[in-house]
């Protein structure tokens, strides 16, 4: 494996409930903060539109909790991450702090754009995520453990049975999961392939 891609076999750290069924990108990035040439600084703006009101005034959401504010591992319920496919969520999401997220379900297109950034997106039942999500209410200091090879997440005296895909397990753990830095570090071999071709004029 190459030296530059880390390969990830588990994520430890403190948590952070978000709790809803079927909260799309837009709402964990709204639209207006896309308008950007890097993906600098969009953790500042994750989750804005229920963190804020119109007049910039906080509401009630984890994000803004001080007890979550080093949170690495984030709860949430079914369906995360649908609706337009849009790689600023994870992007922002990476960029608040988050290394990992726990759920029911998450969208294909938004799990993709997760495995790209080295974000394990990690699977349990309703029941097991829930008492997940009041756990780290109540400890919100507390570690959960992540073992992406695994499939497993621990925190105080539990850990659940939890479900990762295949083929995200594999990128994860064997560290071939950042496709862009992997062709990087075999540059000369894609040289190679390309001047053997008879299609191109390399």
């Amino acid at each position: 494996m190459t030296d530059e891609i880390p390969e990830i076999d588990s994520v430890t750290g403190t948590g952070v409930p978000i709790r809803g069924n079927d909260i799309d990108t837009d709402q964990i990035i709204p639209a207006r903060f896309m308008k950007v040439v890097t993906f600098d600084g969009l953790g500042e703006f994750a989750f804005f539109d229920l963190r804020f009101d119109d007049e910039d005034a906080r509401k009630d959401h984890p994000f803004n909790e001080p007890a979550f504010q080093d949170a690495s591992v984030m709860a949430v319920n079914a369906n995360f991450g649908c609706g337009s496919s849009r790689e600023h969520a994870p992007q922002a999401l990476m960029r608040w702090g988050i290394d990992a997220i726990v759920g029911e379900s998450f969208a294909e297109i938004f799990a993709g754009n997760c495995l790209a950034l080295g974000i394990p997106t990690v699977t349990a039942d309703h029941e097991a995520i829930v008492d997940l999500q009041t756990w780290i209410d109540d400890n919100p200091d507390g570690e959960i453990h992540v073992d992406v090879g695994n499939e497993t997440v621990t925190y105080g005296d539990t850990t659940i049975e939890a479900t990762v895909d295949d083929a995200q397990r594999r990128a994860l753990t064997e560290g071939v999961w950042d496709t862009t830095a992997l062709m990087k570090s075999n540059a000369d071999a894609v040289a190679e392939k390309a001047a053997a071709l008879p299609y191109t004029d390399a």
